[in-house]
């Protein structure tokens, strides 16, 4: 897998296809390889005529691990990805994230407008604004002994998936530390890309709401437009945690 310094910590990152270039930005305990090529994304986005973008977060699959949670704001990791595009030579791209990805995507459309031409941030909403309250949870799990001393559900959820995943648990707890870094609601109104903010109540994921979003994508989206997900039917259930793949109607 290729990699790159940024800011003097190495990055991975991986680029499938020929075709037109859009980035993808994992969650947290996860990799590029686990969440867009495991789940069907890649393979899908590769039919649909681009080529995806994947990029390793620090601490994450085959980048460097680090263990001080100062190097783990979303911010930083945001300027991982702009560099990732001066590696690669590209201006402006598509950038679709998920879970913590979907945060850095955010902070990547602010920091770096002139670098993002959509948005999809799939699986945050509101939480972008207000943050979450399980990380002490969470950190607890993954710095625990063993699972059987975890005992709430969604620490043990994190515990088993990074054990799963053969994720450094050290690094990852760091990362929860900083990585969930609230974004002042003034700095989500300088998002002026046309975006899609896929966050419900039942959680819809998949290649199918990338064909969609394509779709829209390549037809229209002025600057400064939004897409919000108006309605959507379960088709099957991908490899990923239960997320289930849907057929999507977006609406401007």
């Amino acid at each position: 897998m290729p990699s790159f310094r940024s800011d003097g910590i190495e990055i991975a990152y991986e680029v499938y296809g020929t075709g037109r270039p859009i980035l993808l930005i994992h969650g947290f305990a996860s990799s590029g390889v686990i969440n867009w090529v495991n789940t069907g994304w890649v393979e899908s986005l590769e039919k649909a005529g681009w080529a995806p973008i994947t990029i390793d977060n620090r601490g994450h699959g085959a980048s460097r691990k680090l263990y001080d949670p100062k190097l783990y704001f979303a911010h930083e990791m945001a300027d991982d990805a702009a560099r990732l595009l001066d590696r690669l030579g590209h201006e402006t791209v598509p950038v679709m994230g998920y879970s913590m990805g979907a945060r850095i995507s955010a902070y990547l459309a602010v920091r770096h407008a002139s670098r993002v031409s959509r948005l999809v941030l799939g699986g945050m909403g509101a939480n972008l604004v207000t943050g979450l309250d399980d990380s002490e949870e969470i950190i607890a799990a993954l710095t625990a002994d063993s699972l059987d001393e975890v005992k709430g559900a969604t620490g043990r959820q994190f515990r088993i998936f990074a054990e799963h995943t053969k994720a450094d648990r050290p690094a990852l707890a760091a990362c929860m530390i900083s990585s969930r870094e609230p974004m002042p609601e003034a700095e989500v109104r300088r998002i002026t890309q046309p975006t899609l903010v896929a966050a419900t109540n039942t959680v819809v994921s998949g290649p199918a709401i990338c064909s969609t979003v394509i779709l829209n994508w390549n037809s229209t989206g002025e600057s400064g437009s939004k897409w919000a997900l108006s309605s959507a039917t379960s088709s099957r259930t991908s490899s990923c945690s239960g997320v289930s793949t849907a057929t999507v109607t977006v609406t401007r």
